[in-house]
C-alpha cells in the first residue's frame, strides 16, 4: 500500500517538462504566495485630506506629494472618507493624533472606531473623568 501512495505522488504535474503547454522545458511558475507583491498600508495627509498605499517601512519618513507636510501611518485595514466630509476628517484627526490606529487583527478587522465628534468627544471626557488614556477610551465600543 505504501509503494501505490508513494508512486502516486511522485507523478509530476502536467507540463512540467518539454511537452503540452511547457514547449521550451522552463521551469514552472512559482506558487501563487511567492509571486504576491509586498502588502501596502495606508498613509495620510491630514491638512491635504488625502490617504496614500505604501509599502510599509517604519525608518522612512514619508511626505505628502502635494503640500510635503509628513504622512501619518494610519495602518493597513484604513479606509479614507470622503475629502468633502470635513466632520469625519476631524474626527480622524483626533483619532491618529491620539494614537488610534486602524490594524487588521487576526479575525476582522481594527474592531470600534468612533464615527462622528460627539462619540470622541463622550469618549475622551470619559478617559477625561476615569483617568484611562485616550487612545483606550477612543477604542472602546460601549462606555460604562
Amino acid at each position: 500500500m505504501g509503494d501505490l501512495l508513494g508512486d502516486a505522488f511522485d507523478v509530476e504535474p502536467p507540463g512540467a517538462r518539454a511537452g503540452i503547454g511547457n514547449p521550451l522545458g522552463r521551469a514552472l511558475r512559482a506558487p501563487y504566495a511567492e509571486r504576491m507583491p509586498p502588502a501596502k498600508t495606508s498613509y495620510v495627509c491630514l491638512p491635504c485630506r488625502v490617504s496614500y498605499k505604501q509599502r510599509y517601512d517604519p525608518w522612512r519618513e514619508r511626505s505628502c506629494p502635494r503640500c510635503a507636510g509628513a504622512l501619518i501611518y494610519a495602518g493597513s485595514a484604513f479606509a479614507a472618507p470622503p475629502k468633502r466630509d470635513r466632520a469625519a476628517w476631524r474626527t480622524l484627526t483626533v483619532l491618529l493624533n491620539a494614537g488610534v490606529g486602524f490594524h487588521k487583527s487576526c479575525c476582522g478587522g481594527p474592531g470600534y472606531r468612533p464615527r462622528t465628534l460627539r462619540e470622541v468627544r463622550e469618549r475622551l471626557t470619559y478617559a477625561r473623568r476615569t483617568g484611562e488614556p485616550a487612545a483606550t477610551a477612543l477604542g472602546r465600543a460601549d462606555l460604562p
